[in-house]
């Protein structure tokens, strides 16, 4: 049987000092100790992987708290006021919290970081407007909460008449986060990109940025036509604005936002499933949902893995 065990203690350290860590005395105490070693490998090698891997939730749950990964720049899904980290993600995340009796700890962590930190285990799980697609399925789990699509953002009175159903972005400088479905559609084999060539017009220049409100500033600032965001950010920005952006046309591919979970840990995406279940049939979902003003996209059927495209 052969097993990765980078936690496990070597069972030989007692022997270790400074002088006994060279190669050749390091593979002669293994020779004297082969009876020892395969006793404890037996006793603590896979089993302790597989317990470090499946218990996640017991973990979470001894220790109290639950490390929540976001990417606070996503007003009003998740942004920083006053230094606090706030939003509608952030308020499900802490009702989440709530019901697996732990208190949350929000992390504020760059977007494109944050898949495969929770892959790594680096955070517990992740609220952080994340569409669910086949593409993340394959390599983290969802629990559905929400119903989005993505938004156009233009300067008031949209003086370029961009709309995001026709052609009109080819050509244009498209603002956007990185990490995003709206960056992957502007990639030389994404979707919109393919809809210009397909027009026989030029590609958008994407401008990528780390966080959704240097987009916005792009935007405000004339280096960018236009912005392409999750349709409730576009369309609180554009409120936020002072009047400066509008929202031009309707929102387009609408997906489900999904609670990001560790592919390896079934425990944990339940008790997810489970509490925002309950939320929704206790009315603390709709409460959550309607401070922040996002009614159109509520659920009523939370999910595993509900990617639609």
């Amino acid at each position: 049987m052969a097993c990765n065990h980078p936690d496990l203690p070597d069972p030989f350290d007692y022997l270790k000092g400074d002088a006994v860590t060279s190669g050749p005395l390091r593979r002669h105490a293994v020779v004297m100790g082969t009876v020892v070693l395969t006793g404890a490998l037996a006793l603590t090698g896979c089993g302790k992987t597989k317990e470090k891997s499946s218990n996640a939730l017991d973990r979470i749950k001894k220790a109290g708290k639950i490390s929540i990964a976001t990417d606070a720049s996503y007003a009003p899904n998740e942004f920083k006021q006053n230094g606090q980290i706030v939003g509608f993600d952030v308020d499900l995340g802490a009702a989440i919290a709530k019901k697996l009796g732990v208190t949350p700890n929000v992390q504020d962590v760059t977007f494109d970081n944050i898949l495969p930190a929770i892959k790594s285990g680096k955070y517990d799980i992740s609220l952080s407007s994340f569409t669910d697609n086949k593409e993340r399925e394959a390599s983290v789990d969802f629990v559905t909460y929400y119903s989005a699509g993505t938004g156009l953002m233009v300067k008031v009175g949209n003086p370029l008449k961009l709309m995001p159903d026709d052609l009109s972005l080819c050509g244009q400088k498209v603002a956007v986060e990185k990490g995003t479905v709206q960056e992957d559609e502007l990639k030389p084999a994404g979707a919109r990109t393919k809809k210009c060539k397909d027009g026989g017009k030029p590609a958008p220049q994407a401008l990528s940025f780390d966080k959704q409100e240097q987009a916005n500033l792009a935007l405000s600032s004339g280096r960018a036509n236009a912005v392409l965001a999750d349709s409730p950010v576009a369309a609180y920005a554009a409120k936020e604005s002072g009047g400066k952006f509008t929202i031009s046309g309707n929102a387009y591919d609408t997906a489900p936002y999904g609670i990001m979970i560790p592919k390896n840990e079934p425990a944990l995406r339940d008790g997810v499933l489970k509490a925002v279940k309950d939320m929704v049939a206790d009315g603390t979902y709709k409460q959550i949902i309607d401070k922040w003003g996002l009614a159109t996209g509520a659920i009523t059927d939370p999910k595993v893995n509900g990617a639609t495209g």
